[in-house]
């Protein structure tokens, strides 16, 4: 009989509920952009004016999420591990072979550093161009000439960044079943992020 494979906390609870909460928000987001936006979706819908407050109020509370995360110690370490790049990180990125575990990479790669770094600022430009479309007169029509086609293009290279995070996650499901449950085989971690299982800190251990 196989002996169990031991486990690791990866993802504490309240980090999995900020993301979710953020991935539903994201979701509600991009489906109502398409309802408003792609032809054949819009008038497969229909109902515009109830599809654009709804629009409006998920991209407004897409920040809720990550503030009231930040009230978790657990979600504040990574943040700090999320924002810092190591000369790893750089090998890694230039590597051939990053997946191979041949260089110790921390509890986050550095491709996962860098969605985490575009995902963010995306949502502070899109909700900073959001606000100027949608309370277009409090501003001059330069601004919201140029908040239009910032919101519609950004919008486009996050619909790519996102299909390829969901290509990623699909690939690896030990990573999903690690954000759906928190925890992870040391196995896997010691493979993907060996640097951080040789730290032996508390919080790489479980619980």
């Amino acid at each position: 009989m196989t002996a169990p494979a031991e486990l690791l906390c990866r993802f504490s609870r309240a980090e999995r509920w900020v993301h979710r909460a953020t991935a539903a928000l994201m979701a509600v987001c991009l489906v109502t952009a398409a309802a408003l936006y792609v032809g054949p979706f819009a008038v497969l819908v229909g109902r515009r004016a109830f599809v654009g407050r709804l629009h409006v109020a998920a991209g407004l509370g897409l920040p809720v999420p990550m503030l009231v995360g930040w009230l978790s110690s657990a979600y504040r370490r990574d943040l700090a591990r999320l924002n810092r790049f190591s000369a790893d990180d750089w090998r890694w990125l230039r590597s051939a072979d990053r997946r191979s575990g041949r260089i110790p990479v921390g509890k986050f790669n550095a491709g996962q550093k860098l969605n985490a770094a575009f995902t963010a600022g995306a949502m502070l430009v899109m909700l900073a161009t959001g606000v100027v479309m949608r309370y277009g007169g409090a501003w001059p029509l330069s601004w919201r000439t140029g908040g239009t086609f910032v919101h519609d293009w950004l919008a486009t290279a996050i619909v790519v960044v996102l299909l390829g995070h969901l290509w990623f996650a699909a690939a690896d499901p030990v990573a999903r079943a690690g954000m759906r449950t928190g925890m992870v085989s040391r196995d896997w971690a010691a493979r993907e992020h060996g640097a951080w299982v040789s730290a032996d800190r508390p919080d790489s251990r479980g619980g």
